[in-house]
């Protein structure tokens, strides 16, 4: 754009009468400008309706997954003895007791004391081990022989065995002892800590108690059962039971039963999802007061037929009948989820809960079908597909005609800019050179006028 400027008054003309021109001229473009802005809007209120009814889809998918239907949970009476971690798909709801007679325990030796435990030379030589795997030897330098310097030598051995320093303060002039465990539990996992050859040290080692490893015993529904680890995967179909202490005599109840909580969860998300939809779409139809107290519209999408489109193809999917599956369910009002006066869905949870307990696999294989073209879900999502595929779908439809819109409009403002900006210029030359022929003008008369008053 040009830098002339009018400054002067000659012409009589008011200095910014090129602005005030181009203001006019450019009435047009901001009406092209909030013809743009409109369309973005619905471009964002159509993005928000698509991921609102994708959600649909995506809490729907939760009920057809893996663990859809095969949610459960596992109780025990005192998961301070025994825990556990559940399988939702390989467990099987029951009822159990289990009595804890005893731990799986580890092999292990503890040492005399040390009046510490990296001052005192121990001696040079070797420890031996007899393990599962053969004997193991453990050798023991100049550089090692204090008994930090052996418990870190074993560990870096790799015999299969782990080695520690306890402080023991019943002991106050000798603390400090080394403690030698085995990696695992079980009677198969034995290890005897029989020899230690170290000399010239200050003070001698020796390993004064060893334990044996043990077999955890259980009692499962009073028999009694030997397992080599504190956890087991046996015991009970699909849970992973945690041994956490003995209790002789005390049974402890564990069960396994569906997590109606989790279940009735998704279905419920799904009611939200589809509320979601509902509630967007009846707030565009709805009238709103008008700006600067206009007449009430509409929203930006009031009564647009997509809306209208959605809402009736959810509405009849979810009403219909689902047919071609092994169920006795063949509505979803059956399960307690139905539409109220508003036109919105409530869910009744007990409802669901009570046909869901009598009949698990019916309800799942309502929802499921045959996962491709039976079944609730799949019906729900073929619907929602037709909206929101991406090559034929009437919502990717409608947003590529709104982005073809703005494209055209942007387009259209920036030609008018173009001509705007050279008719701009043109007219600042045009009232400069106008300017500066009135100013000439003005300065002849000027001087005819002196050279009259002088005659």
């Amino acid at each position: 754009m040009t830098g002339i400027r009018i400054s002067g008054m000659a012409s009589g003309l008011p200095p910014n009468i090129v602005d005030q021109l181009m203001d006019a001229e450019r009435i047009p473009v901001k009406q092209m400008e909030n013809k743009r802005t409109e369309k973005e809007d619905r471009m964002k209120l159509v993005s928000d309706l698509e991921s609102k009814i994708t959600d649909i889809s995506k809490n729907l998918g939760e009920l057809t997954n893996t663990r859809g239907f095969s949610d459960k949970k596992f109780i025990s009476t005192d998961n301070t003895v025994i825990d556990g971690q559940i399988d939702p798909v390989a467990s099987v709801p029951g009822e159990y007791s289990i009595e804890v007679v005893q731990l799986a325990e580890k092999p292990s030796a503890i040492s005399n004391g040390f009046p510490d435990k990296d001052v005192t030379q121990i001696g040079v030589g070797y420890i031996k081990f007899d393990t599962p795997e053969g004997t193991k030897e453990v050798y023991i330098s100049g550089k090692t022989s204090t008994l930090a310097g052996v418990a870190a030598q074993i560990n870096n051995s790799n015999v299969g065995l782990k080695a520690q320093i306890l402080e023991d303060h019943k002991d106050t002039e000798n603390p400090f002892k080394l403690l030698v465990s085995g990696m695992a539990t079980g009677d198969d996992k034995q290890v005897a800590f029989p020899k230690i050859y170290l000399l010239d040290g200050d003070q001698d080692m020796v390993f004064e108690q060893s334990r044996k490893a043990k077999n955890a015993i259980v009692k499962v529904d009073g028999f009694e059962v030997e397992l080599p680890e504190n956890k087991s995967t046996d015991l009970l179909p699909g849970v992973t039971l945690d041994l956490k202490s003995a209790a002789p005599g005390k049974a402890i109840h564990l069960t396994v039963k569906e997590n109606l909580e989790v279940i009735s969860g998704k279905v419920k998300n799904f009611v939200d999802a589809y509320n979601a939809v509902f509630a967007f779409i009846q707030k565009q139809h709805q009238l709103q007061p008008g700006a600067k107290g206009g007449n009430p519209q509409m929203g930006p999408l009031g009564g647009d037929s997509l809306l209208r489109s959605i809402e009736s193809s959810l509405r009849n999917t979810i009403l219909s009948p689902v047919n071609g599956v092994e169920s006795p369910v063949t509505r979803v009002s059956e399960l307690g989820i139905e539409f109220n006066r508003n036109g919105a869905l409530e869910f009744n949870q007990d409802k669901f809960n009570k046909t869901l307990n009598a009949n698990p696999k019916g309800v799942a294989a309502f929802f499921r079908g045959d996962g491709l073209k039976t079944g609730f879900v799949s019906s729900v999502k073929t619907m929602i597909s037709n909206f929101t595929n991406g090559i034929f779908g009437g919502i990717a439809n409608r947003k590529k005609g709104l982005e073809s819109q703005i494209k055209q409009i942007n387009s259209r403002i920036e030609t008018k800019e173009k001509q705007l900006e050279r008719k701009e210029e043109s007219l600042r030359t045009k009232f400069a050179n106008l300017e500066q022929k009135m100013s000439g003008l003005q300065s002849q008369q000027a001087s005819f006028s002196a050279m009259s008053k002088q005659g």
